[in-house]
Parts: C-alpha cells; sequence; structure tokens
C-alpha cells in the first residue's frame, strides 16, 4: 500500500501544478452546485401544472374601428358564433389571459377598503359565465356564474357582487376554514364567492402569488378587446385557421391580430428561463471538461518528469497496478483538498445568490453530489495516463536522461 507522505514530499516538489488543480477543483465544485441547483430550479418552475389544457387554448385580440356597431352586443354575437365553430369548446371575453406576464392584480381583504384586515395579493379576470369552461379549469365546490350575475355594462360604477376563485386564494384568505359562500372585498366592493376551482395560475408565474387568481363576472366592451377560445384535442390548428375569416364575416370594421396558443405566449413569457438554463447547462460542461482536461493534463506532465523515477521502480519489481495507484492517490490528494474548499465557497455562493437575487438557499445534497461526481471525474481523468505510466519499460526508462 503507497504510503501518503513520500506522495505528500513529491507534491510540494511541485507544487504550483498541484495548487492550479486544487484551485480548479474547487471553482467547479462551487459553480457546479449552485448552477445544477438553479437548473433543477427553474425545470420545477417551467413543467408545474397550471391547471390549463394550454395546448387545446388559444387567444387572439379585435381591434374595431367601425363607428357604426355597438361592441358589447357585437362580440356577444362573436362569442356565440365562435362557440359553433366545429371543433370548439368554448369562447369567451376576457379582459387578460394567464401566463402571459400581462393582466392586472388587486388585494382582496377580508373587510372593504380602507378598513384593515388580512389582505392577499390576487390577480383577477373580467369574464363571463363561459369563463370556467373556456379555460378548461376544475370546479371542486360551488358553482359557475349564472347569466344573471354577469354585469355586461359600460358604466364601471354598476358591478357584480359574486367572484370564482382558486383554492390557494381561499385557502390563504380563510386558512382552515370553508369559504366558500363567504364574502371577500376587491376594494371596497363586497364579493361572494359562489365557486372554488382546483388550480388556475395567474398571468404571472414569477409572482410571489402565481395561483392566486379571482374571476369577476363583469363585461365592459371597449374597441380593444381579447378573446380566449378553447378546442377539442388536436383542433386547435384547424380553429386557428378558420378564425380570422369566421370573425370578420360577422363584422368586417375590425382587425384581427397576435392569434396564438396559450402554450405559445407562455413559452414566449418564459423564454429568459430556458436561455438562462441551456447557459448554465453549458457553462457545467465547459467546467467539467476543462477540469477533466487539466487533470489530464497534469497527470501527463507529472508522468514526462518522472519517467526515469517510474523506470526505475518498475526495474525495482514495482507491479503496475501500484504506478497506477500511485497516481490516483495523489489526484484523490489534491482532490479532497480542492473538494473541501469547494465546499466552503459554494455555501457562500449560495448565500450571495440568496441574498440578491432571492434564490432558495442551497440545499447540502447537492454539494455533495457535485463533490462525489466531480471526485469520480477526476480518477477517470487520472486512470488513462496512469495506465499509461505503468506500460513504461523499465530498460527503456533507466536509460531517459
Amino acid at each position: 500500500m503507497l504510503e501518503i507522505k513520500p506522495i505528500f514530499h513529491a507534491l510540494c516538489r511541485s507544487k504550483v501544478g498541484a495548487m492550479l488543480l486544487l484551485i480548479q477543483i474547487a471553482i467547479t465544485t462551487a459553480i457546479v452546485s449552485n448552477a445544477a441547483f438553479i437548473i433543477q430550479d427553474k425545470i420545477s418552475f417551467l413543467s408545474q401544472e397550471t391547471g390549463y389544457p394550454e395546448q387545446d387554448i388559444f387567444l387572439f385580440n379585435v381591434m374595431t374601428f367601425g363607428k357604426d356597431v355597438n361592441v358589447t352586443q357585437q362580440f356577444e354575437l362573436d362569442e356565440a358564433m365562435i362557440r359553433q365553430l366545429p371543433g370548439v369548446v368554448g369562447a369567451a371575453m376576457s379582459s387578460s389571459a394567464p401566463l402571459t406576464g400581462s393582466g392586472s392584480a388587486s388585494d382582496f381583504s377580508l373587510k372593504p377598503a380602507p378598513q384593515e384586515s388580512l389582505s392577499v395579493r390576487t390577480g383577477y379576470f373580467f369574464i363571463d359565465e363561459h369563463g370556467v369552461n373556456t379555460y378548461g379549469v376544475k370546479l371542486i365546490a360551488g358553482r359557475n356564474f349564472t347569466e344573471e350575475e354577469v354585469v355586461v355594462t359600460d358604466n364601471f360604477e354598476k358591478q357584480t357582487n359574486v367572484t370564482i376563485v382558486s383554492q390557494a386564494l381561499l385557502t390563504e384568505l380563510f386558512p382552515g376554514e370553508n369559504g366558500l359562500g363567504k364574502t371577500v372585498y376587491f376594494g371596497d366592493i363586497p364579493l361572494k364567492i359562489v365557486g372554488v376551482v382546483e388550480k388556475m395560475m395567474g398571468p404571472w408565474l414569477k409572482d410571489s402569488r402565481p395561483d392566486n387568481l379571482a374571476f369577476i363576472p363583469f363585461i365592459n366592451a371597449t374597441s380593444s378587446a381579447n378573446f380566449v377560445v378553447r378546442t377539442e384535442p388536436g383542433q386547435r390548428a384547424s380553429v386557428i385557421k378558420q378564425i380570422e375569416e369566421a370573425m370578420l364575416n360577422n363584422y368586417n370594421k375590425r382587425v384581427i391580430s397576435r392569434i396564438r396558443g396559450l402554450d405559445e405566449s407562455k413559452a414566449e413569457y418564459v423564454a429568459q428561463d430556458k436561455l438562462m438554463m441551456r447557459m448554465l447547462i453549458v457553462l457545467i460542461t465547459i467546467l467539467v471538461l476543462v477540469t477533466a482536461l487539466g487533470i489530464f493534463g497534469l497527470t501527463l506532465f507529472n508522468i514526462s518528469k518522472r519517467t526515469k523515477q517510474i523506470g526505475t521502480r518498475r526495474a525495482l519489481g514495482a507491479r503496475k497496478s501500484a504506478i497506477i495507484n500511485y497516481f490516483l492517490v495523489e489526484n484523490a490528494m489534491i482532490c479532497c483538498v480542492g473538494l473541501v474548499l469547494g465546499v466552503i465557497v459554494a455555501l457562500l455562493l449560495g448565500q450571495i445568490l440568496m441574498q440578491y437575487f432571492s434564490i432558495a438557499a442551497l440545499p447540502p445534497s447537492y454539494i455533495i453530489i457535485t463533490a462525489m461526481g466531480v471526485f469520480c471525474m477526476s480518477l477517470l481523468a487520472v486512470f488513462g495516463p496512469a495506465k499509461r505510466a505503468a506500460n513504461i519499460s523499465p530498460s527503456i526508462a533507466t536509460r531517459t536522461i
């Protein structure tokens, strides 16, 4: 069995290369562990359940420039027409759309403003009784809006008095209670909770409360309006092809624009997160490869410097396995010191990211797994050169100057 002390003394005689490799291992461990955690966090963020059948929903905008039409009545006719198209499950006007990064939010409270009470940030959509069906969300308690409860008006002073909320919002407003049937306040407007949806995300997935959402049955049609349409599975593309023509046939003094799938809008919204994830994957790959090449190169360099020494040991009867073990142990010593330093740097880097970028604390498991991976990688990187050293002929090595 090789002794640690002679290997340590040999490293001290060429400490520059060992120090550089040690620092490289430490940096790799610190960056890879934090990057891997961020990647996993991004994967969870991008793959989270939203509550919507995203592949079956599409959105579009209508800009009306004709002055000879009542837009409120026209949009009601448009909704009815769209729902009659083959392959369409539901259609509705919606003041904004989920997963797009654009919408409206306010505080929902247990008492009317300006009284102080529990107040929860909530995204909201103004929509009619077709909203639940059109968005394809699951109503788990209560009921849908009735047609009489939907306020269709040009006057914002006229308000509705009911709402449908997400389960997340209900739980936060009424923890440990059944909030169905109770009243919440949208500013100073009282809204009775008549229905609860199991899961539905708001416009902002990056919001502090992304799944706090409320449907409010209120329609105020203007010259610009957003429509949401849900189709049967696999029918979205065919419906999209005919939607513009159908809308213009209904009334031609308007422009139909931004026709896009809900999943496409979501992809556009989270594009930066996907780019960051891919960049981090590339960074990890490059760091690991550079570190492996560094270990490989340093081992080859040490072999070239110690050719005579290796040959002498082989001539004195050292087995090939002993030569391989020598370089493996030497590399393991450097790697262990680098890993200890890397763990410390990883924890400090995690604290900095948590403080300045609101990232969750780095779990120790990521550091442990990264350290084990780097250690195994270093052994694999040194094994090839070590095996090559073990195959040096004693007769040739002893003649080397």
